[in-house]
C-alpha cells in the first residue's frame, strides 16, 4: 500500500465579478455560485453532469459528530457547520467524473471521486480546474461575467478552504493521529505551501509567507472548519463501514496551481499517516510546544531559518521537522512491513524519491525549488517585479499579482503564462473522463462516442507501471482523440525545468472543436455515485 490509499479533494474557489443586480447593487456571492454551477451543467455536453437541481443524498452527512467521542448539540453549531441539510434554492451537481459541483458557503465548489493514490488525485483535481473554466466560458456566451480563483484567502481577511480527505483504520486511535500528525501538518507548507503576500488574517502587515492557511489556524484539535479553524478537524464522517474506517478531514492545506506541489503535499501525508498506523513509535519525541504559534512562524519565514520549541525543548526549522518525518518514512518503508511491501506499487518509492529531491534542493539553494514547490516560484516572481519596479510589499500592484497567481482563465493567470521547457510533466492528463476504476465513484465505462489517440507505451519510465500511455503527438497542439496534451518533444516526460513542471492549464483552447465536439474530451454518462 504505501502512500496508496483512498483520498480525494474538495476545492472552494475564490468568486469575483462586475455584475449588477436589477436595482444596481453588485451580484452576491451565493448568487454568482449558483450561475457557475447551474452553467456548466448547461453548458456540458448530455450525460456530462445531472442537472443542478437534481439534489443530494444526506443519509451519511454527520458533520456534528466528533471523532473524540461525542456529537455536538445542533442548537449549539454555527450554522456553516450544518451541511446535512438539504436546500432546494442551492445549486449542485453530480458529473459523470464522479464529481461534485455545487455551491458551498458562497463559493462554487468542487469536490473530487474518491481516488486510491496521490497521483490520480491530482489528475482530477486538474479535472476540476477545467470544469470550473468550462462554466465561466458558458456564462461569457450569454453575456454574464465571473471570475473563479484556486486560492484560499482575499487578503480581506476572508479564508475558504481546499479540504483533503484520507480514509485510515478506525483501529488507530484518534488522539495518537491527532498527536504525531501536528508536527508535520504546521511544516508540510514548507514543501507544499502556495504563498501569499500579506501577514495576519486581514494582511495587516507587509511581507510575504509560505501558506495562505497558517493565519487563520487558532486551535490545535477541533471540529469546526469556518471558525476557530484547528490543525487537526475532528468530524467523524467517514462515508465508508463506520466501525472500520475513519475519513481523515484535512482542513490545513492550500489551493496549488503546480502539479508538483499537489503531488508532494498529498503524497508526504499519505506516507506520514501510513507511518502512525504501522511505526508510530518513529516519529514519537516531535510534538512542538505551541503547534498554531510555530505554524504561523514557520510560514511567516520564506528564509527557512526560523526555529521552533519542541515540547522537549529542542529548537528544529521548518525544514527540519519535515526531513524528520521523511526519514520515519523511509525507515518504515524499508521495514518489511506488510503494508509498504506491495510489488505493484511503484508510487511509495515516487513520492518519497521527490519528497528526499525537494528537501535536498531547498537545504542546498531553496530558489532552485522553483520547478516543484509553488510558494518559492511566486515569491521569485514577485520579487523579480518588486526590484524592476521599486515596490514594497504593501504596494497594492503585489497583492493584485498574488490574486492573479490563482486566476482559473489561462489567458490572464501567471502559472499558465510560464511557458515550459523542452520537457514537461506528462500527470496533467485531464481526468474529466472517466471516474477512477477502484473507487465506488466509477458506475460506468468510457462512452460510445469516446475515441483513443496514437498513443505510446513508456513502460517503467519514471516510477510509472508498465504499460502506462502517453500521448505520442509532437505538434506542440492538443491532441483531438484524447484529454491528454503534448509539447514538441516532449511526449509526456517528466521535468522539473519549468517553475510548474506542468503543461499549460487546458487541454485545447476554448476555440477547439475537440472540446465542444469530441466525446473523449468530455465526460461520459452518469449515474449517481
Amino acid at each position: 500500500m504505501g502512500v496508496r490509499r483512498v483520498m480525494g479533494i474538495e476545492t472552494e474557489l475564490g468568486i469575483t465579478s462586475t455584475q449588477l443586480d436589477p436595482a444596481g447593487r453588485p451580484v452576491t456571492p451565493m448568487v454568482l455560485s449558483g450561475q457557475v454551477v447551474r452553467a456548466y451543467a448547461a453548458g456540458a455536453a448530455p450525460g456530462a453532469a445531472l442537472p443542478s437541481g437534481a439534489g443530494w443524498d444526506y443519509a451519511d452527512e454527520t458533520p456534528l459528530r466528533d471523532a473524540r467521542g461525542f456529537e455536538m448539540a445542533r442548537a449549539l453549531a454555527d450554522r456553516s457547520q450544518l451541511t446535512d441539510v438539504e436546500d432546494p434554492t442551492i445549486a449542485t451537481s453530480v458529473l459523470s467524473n464522479g464529481a461534485r459541483f455545487y455551491v458551498d458557503h458562497a463559493h462554487p465548489e468542487y469536490s473530487s471521486p474518491e481516488v486510491t493514490g496521490p497521483l490520480a488525485a491530482v489528475r482530477y483535481d486538474r479535472a476540476g480546474e477545467e470544469v470550473a473554466w468550462g462554466a465561466v466560458r458558458t456564462l461569457a456566451e450569454e453575456g454574464l461575467e465571473v471570475r473563479l480563483y484556486k486560492n484560499n484567502v482575499d487578503g480581506k481577511g476572508a479564508s475558504y478552504g481546499t479540504h483533503e480527505n484520507y480514509l485510515v483504520p478506525r483501529s488507530v486511535p484518534f488522539d495518537r493521529l491527532a498527536r504525531l500528525l501536528i508536527p508535520f501538518l504546521v511544516a508540510r507548507p514548507v514543501i507544499a505551501g502556495a504563498g501569499r503576500v500579506g501577514i495576519g488574517q486581514a494582511s495587516e502587515r507587509p511581507g510575504f509567507q509560505l501558506s495562505q492557511r497558517a493565519d487563520y489556524l487558532e486551535a490545535e484539535v477541533g471540529l469546526e472548519t469556518t471558525l476557530r479553524r484547528p490543525i487537526v478537524n475532528t468530524r467523524d464522517e467517514p462515508h465508508a463501514t463506520p466501525h472500520l474506517h475513519r475519513r481523515l478531514h484535512v482542513i490545513v492545506g492550500d489551493a496549488t496551481m503546480a502539479d508538483v506541489t499537489t503531488y508532494l503535499a498529498l503524497g508526504s501525508l499519505s506516507a506520514v499517516l501510513r507511518v502512525i498506523e504501522t511505526h508510530p513509535e518513529l516519529l514519537e519525541g516531535m510534538p512542538l510546544a505551541h503547534p498554531v504559534a510555530a505554524a504561523r512562524a514557520l510560514s511567516h519565514d520564506p528564509s527557512l531559518q526560523v526555529t521552533v520549541p519542541l515540547a522537549d525543548g529542542r529548537e528544529m526549522t521548518g525544514l527540519d521537522l519535515v526531513e524528520a518525518h521523511l526519514e520515519a518514512a523511509e525507515r518504515a518503508a524499508a521495514s518489511g512491513h506488510e503494508a509498504w511491501d506491495d510489488p505493484d506499487d511503484t508510487e511509495t518509492d515516487e513520492v518519497l524519491g521527490r519528497w528526499r529531491e525537494v528537501l535536498d534542493t531547498l537545504r542546498r539553494d531553496p530558489s532552485q525549488a522553483a520547478g516543484q514547490v509553488e510558494w518559492v516560484a511566486k515569491h521569485q516572481l514577485l520579487e523579480r517585479f518588486r526590484e524592476r519596479g521599486g515596490a514594497g510589499w504593501d504596494d497594492p500592484r503585489i497583492a493584485a499579482m498574488d490574486i492573479q497567481w490563482h486566476d482559473l482563465d489561462p489567458r490572464g493567470a501567471w502559472p499558465a503564462s510560464c511557458a515550459p521547457p523542452a520537457s514537461w510533466s506528462g500527470w496533467s492528463r485531464r481526468r474529466r473522463s472517466p471516474p477512477p476504476s477502484r473507487s465506488r465513484r466509477r458506475t460506468h465505462g468510457p462512452g460510445s462516442g469516446a475515441r483513443r489517440c496514437g498513443a505510446t507505451a513508456r513502460p517503467g519510465e519514471s516510477g510509472r507501471r508498465p504499460g502506462t500511455r502517453w500521448c505520442s503527438s509532437t505538434t506542440g497542439a492538443a491532441c483531438a482523440g484524447c484529454a491528454w496534451t503534448s509539447r514538441p518533444a516532449a511526449a509526456g516526460r517528466l521535468s522539473s525545468g519549468c517553475w510548474t513542471g506542468i503543461p499549460p492549464r487546458r487541454a485545447c483552447s476554448p476555440s477547439s472543436p475537440a472540446r465542444t465536439s469530441d466525446p473523449g474530451l468530455l465526460p461520459v454518462p452518469a449515474t449517481r455515485p
